[in-house]
């Protein structure tokens, strides 16, 4: 573990000491998952928004993608987190905000293409995971995608609040190497089925 990697632990440690909620995991996650979160991401195609990247492991692997730094945008609530970011990240674009605000404000930048998530939604009331992924596709292009990782059995999003907003999950994949294992879901807008001339349905949700 390089010198890097030891500091990423211990801010992260003192951060989930000092406010467990928030952080929801004692260490940064690992390569594995970083790989799994941004495998599908096609650089070019848009900004990508990250939610809560912490220490930047995702935003490392999203530069190692392809994702221009310019095209970055890291919502961060933990104060220290974003000067770290600010630091390591400087062509990218951060924000000292809680995600669940995204639906408050106009863009920020061009619609994005995907968003990555960080964010610990098992540990959030419904009411918040709602406000995130409502501010989540109001900021991002019509076939966007939002990458959401857990470290439970199914998608941490339920299907009751899926189907209230109209979007679909599927599972991208699990990695045994990540600490504590991890499984990785793709949220989309559902599409709509043609029925009519003047009429439009969503489509049955997918199963995962």
């Amino acid at each position: 573990m390089n010198a890097t990697a030891v500091a990423d632990f211990f801010q992260f440690f003192r951060s989930y000491v000092s406010n467990p909620w928030q952080v929801s995991a004692i260490a940064p996650s690992g390569q594995s998952l970083a790989r799994l979160m941004t495998q599908e991401i096609v650089p070019g195609t848009g900004p990508v928004i990250e939610l809560g990247p912490g220490t930047g492991i995702f935003t490392r692997a999203l530069l190692r993608r392809g994702v221009p730094e310019r095209d970055l945008l890291l919502v961060e609530y933990g104060s220290d987190f974003v000067r770290l970011l600010q630091e390591r990240f400087p062509r990218a674009r951060v924000l000292w905000m809680d995600a669940r605000q995204l639906s408050q404000y106009e863009p920020f930048m061009a619609p994005a293409s995907a968003v990555v998530s960080g964010l610990p939604l098992l540990s959030m009331s419904p009411r918040k995971v709602i406000a995130i992924l409502s501010g989540v596709f109001r900021h991002m292009q019509g076939g966007g995608t939002l990458y959401q990782f857990t470290y439970g059995p199914r998608c941490p999003v339920p299907r009751p609040i899926l189907d209230r907003l109209g979007l679909k999950a599927s599972l991208v994949g699990r990695t045994a190497l990540n600490i504590p294992p991890a499984s990785v879901y793709r949220i989309r807008r559902r599409p709509k089925l043609r029925v009519g001339r003047d009429d439009e349905v969503q489509s049955p949700e997918v199963t995962f």
